[in-house]
């Protein structure tokens, strides 16, 4: 399926936030993206509000919309709680998933496995959304599953940037196929261990992220930065 042009370009925000082209605080003015783009202003206006879900920018009502990095202890604190609430996904998926949902679920991870073997970051972020994302569903838990969704939005930009770590895409591909194995047992607590595994950041992929929050910058996108924004 061919993806939405606003996605692309807040795909394209985000790693210029990351490698620091746009610094935290920086000011995102839309007629210079949309010329940066070479797009009208709609599609940059979506972008910018993809990524205000995520919180990886403010939009503040007659000022414009700035750039926000959370803080190391704010990450850490939001991985923690989405690998709480995606083991509970797991778990409650163990003994709930339907058989249709099951092959759904193989079905997206062996895009996944393509996705490794022509090691593209990019479409096996894509894929891995939606194999949580069936997770979240097959739980059986409406209020779960929103909160789950809700939070997934929030963390997108760094769960997609972790992947570019060496050695990262191979060894996520790994923890899905534990997740699949353990669903098809109907091993509730071992879905939930391995998928809390699985999402947590610790150790080097904590270190990982960090790395990509760079205060520094090579100029930004039109105006300065409120003080506190």
């Amino acid at each position: 399926m061919d993806r939405k042009r606003s996605d692309i370009i807040a795909d394209d925000i985000e790693g210029l936030i990351f490698d620091g082209t746009f610094a935290d605080g920086a000011r995102l003015d839309e007629v210079q993206l949309a010329e940066r783009f070479s797009v009208s202003r709609t599609p940059v206006r979506e972008a910018l509000q993809r990524l205000a879900l995520s919180g990886l920018v403010d939009q503040i009502p007659r000022r414009g919309v700035f750039v926000r990095q959370p803080g190391p202890v704010e990450l850490i604190e939001m991985f923690e709680v989405m690998a709480e609430l995606e083991a509970v996904c797991a778990r409650l998926a163990a003994s709930r998933i339907s058989d249709d949902a099951l092959a759904r679920l193989e079905s997206t991870n062996a895009r996944c496995a393509e996705a490794v073997s022509a090691s593209d970051a990019d479409s096996y972020y894509h894929q891995n959304e939606l194999f949580h994302a069936l997770i979240y569903e097959q739980a059986g838990n409406g209020f779960l599953q929103q909160e789950a969704l809700r939070l997934q939005r929030r963390l997108r930009p760094f769960r997609r940037m972790q992947l570019r770590a060496r050695g990262r895409l191979k060894q996520s591909m790994a923890e899905h196929q534990a997740v699949v194995h353990a669903l098809k047992d109907g091993d509730g607590a071992g879905a939930a261990d391995v998928m809390r595994s699985h999402v947590a950041v610790q150790g080097e992929k904590f270190h990982h992220l960090l790395g990509l929050l760079k205060t520094g910058g090579h100029g930004n996108a039109g105006g300065g930065a409120p003080s506190t924004p």
